[in-house]
């Protein structure tokens, strides 16, 4: 009689712990981070407009939108991200966009001019930045040795001959895009910062 009780009462307990995760009134129940169910920023990249969407599986009782909807009705038209104003350009850090494409390598590497000076503060910037992005695979000497090197091999030493007539053009040209099995850097690495790594590699790896 003791065993058949205790069940009863393991049964009902879980069924009020079931029965108090549900929402109703002002209590919105129990949710795991419901600040991803019911997230206040608007989405900037997409855009729904249907008001009914997602209403199926709404976790509030207003009723008036569904999950999905992320339109902002303060803006025209409904957009959650507004278009930049007309003939403006997008700069980083006082550059332009940098357009040369992956394939005009020779082209880059004759035209491009660095806007730095050999300064100490620049070859420290250099030396820093390439410790952080390029010793992984060339070493911190640019021999070639770092740690990646040892599982794949092709990997650039920067010291020999076969790289010493290369301008800083060439070299912030193959950060930005990659070339081989280097992969491109453009995202990760700013303009100003693949121009410091030049400049270190010139004045320091290579001489």
């Amino acid at each position: 009689m003791r065993i058949l009780s205790n069940k009863w009462m393991w049964l009902l307990g879980a069924a009020a712990g079931l029965s108090a995760c549900g929402a109703g009134g002002n209590d919105p129940g129990v949710e795991y981070a419901p600040n991803m169910y019911h997230s206040v920023p608007y989405e900037p990249l997409s855009q729904i407009t249907d008001e009914g969407a997602g209403m199926w599986v709404n976790s509030t009782e207003d009723g008036k939108v569904g999950e999905y909807y992320n339109s902002n009705p303060n803006n025209p038209h409904g957009m959650t991200m507004l278009t930049p104003v007309e003939n403006t350009v997008k700069r980083n850090d006082g550059y332009l966009p940098y357009r040369i494409p992956k394939d005009s390598l020779e082209y880059a590497a004759r035209v491009l001019q660095s806007p730095f000076s050999a300064d100490a503060d620049i070859l420290n910037d250099g030396k820093m930045l390439f410790n952080t992005f390029c010793s992984q695979c060339h070493g911190k000497e640019g021999k070639g040795d770092g740690l990646v090197a040892e599982k794949y091999l092709g990997v650039a030493n920067l010291t020999t001959p076969a790289y010493a007539d290369i301008s800083e053009g060439h070299i912030f040209h193959v950060i930005t895009h990659g070339k081989g099995l280097m992969q491109a850097h453009g995202s990760q690495i700013s303009q100003e910062e693949r121009w410091k790594i030049a400049r270190y590699v010139k004045e320091k790896i290579q001489n």
